[in-house]
């Protein structure tokens, strides 16, 4: 359609939200379906949290609030960031935003212009290049490997760096991969980084709280004091509060970036909801004592889903550090015949079928920028789980 602006072509719907679209859809229409594409905690936002946005509409706090945030909420975050991470922010270098994704939409808007390069590490979340490409960069993929787990190696960083490298997006744990980096492998990252004065890092800390055994989070700026400058931390409240609807994102950075964002937001959407802003406040001071028991439970999930897949005919599942993804290779059933008579080619097709045959709705790793491979949510019941699983090792048995 010619009226539509050219750099809709550029850009591809969510294949997220369209894998729980259709199971939805299946299930309305009386199909018996597992919905394991959304990444959304099943628990319910803590009482404490609900309790504070009941206070501030009783007390008359539904008003427009500051762009960048209520004072409250913005200092709430630079004390977390010190807290939490041993950053050491004002309030003026913090942003509230409408969820995590205005955060990062906000900060390549200020930032890119036309042919700059933005290094996303595959496989990566599926909004990150549509981002890139609607603000006119150039996403630069490069690969990782599922014996590294899925973690970007130094010399593949170095190699992808150019001139016209602006940003390097840096998730973990990872979504799609649940892949976390340990204190050392994140040096060696920030080290080669060191060596490119004119590289920023966007790091994508939203699965902080979600990682699992004896593992120590650590974001880049906490590593390497040398990238402070040029780094934008963000978070939010939706994963660790179980806070998705609520769509209260933030992140803290150089004063310079953040009132760029705080420009472009005013003209955007203004302010965040003013009552979810006073349950996020909540939610970063409150009790954080829901905090464990829910990692506990999301990690007795991680290993059920990875015992059982790796039971499954031609899948391999590693076992993630955090975040509630696995991302199983499915390469060993490429080629055979599903029970509806059609091959398995790629990935695609195994979603595909397997949503047909057994009712199973996952994500294809092609979504994500690298297959064979497909993408699990482990966030809902265990009895869920176990059921979904199940139904996989049926369907790759019965693979010709």
């Amino acid at each position: 359609m010619a009226f539509l602006a050219d750099v809709l072509s550029r850009v591809k719907p969510s294949a997220t939200i369209a894998v729980a679209q259709k199971a939805r859809e299946l299930t309305a229409a009386g199909r018996d379906v597992i919905g394991l594409g959304a990444g959304e905690p099943d628990f319910d936002t803590p009482d404490n949290i609900k309790e504070a946005a009941y206070r501030a509409i009783r007390d008359g706090k539904t008003k427009y609030t500051p762009i960048s945030g209520i004072p409250e909420l913005r200092q709430a975050v630079a004390d977390k960031f010190k807290r939490e991470n041993g950053l050491d922010y004002t309030a003026a270098q913090t942003i509230i935003s409408t969820g995590g994704k205005q955060v990062l939409f906000n900060a390549f808007m200020a930032t890119l212009n036309e042919g700059d390069e933005v290094i996303i590490p595959a496989p990566y979340w599926v909004s990150y290049p549509e981002m890139v490409a609607i603000n006119r960069g150039e996403p630069v993929f490069v690969d990782t490997k599922i014996e590294d787990n899925f973690k970007l190696r130094p010399e593949v960083l170095e190699a992808a760096i150019t001139p016209k490298t602006k940003w390097l997006i840096f998730n973990s744990p990872s979504n799609p991969s649940g892949a976390a980096y340990t204190r050392e492998e994140l040096k060696a990252l920030t080290d080669v980084l060191m060596r490119h004065p004119h590289v920023w890092i966007l790091t994508d800390d939203m699965y902080e709280h979600l990682c699992y055994g004896d593992f120590v989070f650590t974001t880049p700026a906490q590593v390497e004091p040398g990238l402070y400058e040029r780094t934008l931390t963000m978070n939010g409240v939706s994963k660790a509060y179980a806070m998705t609807g609520w769509r209260i994102g933030y992140a803290a950075g150089p004063l310079e970036l953040i009132k760029a964002m705080d420009k472009i937001q005013g003209q955007q959407t203004s302010g965040a909801c003013s009552i979810a802003q006073w349950a996020a406040l909540e939610a970063l001071n409150g009790t954080q004592d829901f905090i464990p028991v829910r990692r506990q439970a999301f990690e007795e999930r991680r290993d059920l889903v990875v015992s059982m897949l790796n039971q499954a005919t031609g899948i391999h599942c590693p076992t993630p550090e955090g975040a509630f993804y696995v991302y199983p290779s499915c390469a060993g059933t490429i080629g055979k015949k599903a029970p509806s008579g059609n091959v398995i080619r790629n990935d695609e097709d195994f979603v595909t079928e397997l949503l047909e045959a057994e009712g199973v709705a996952v994500v294809q790793g092609s979504a994500f920028g690298l297959g064979p491979n497909f993408r699990i949510s482990y966030a809902t019941s265990n009895e869920a789980l176990e059921e979904a699983c199940g139904r996989i090792q049926k369907f790759c048995a019965e693979l010709r």
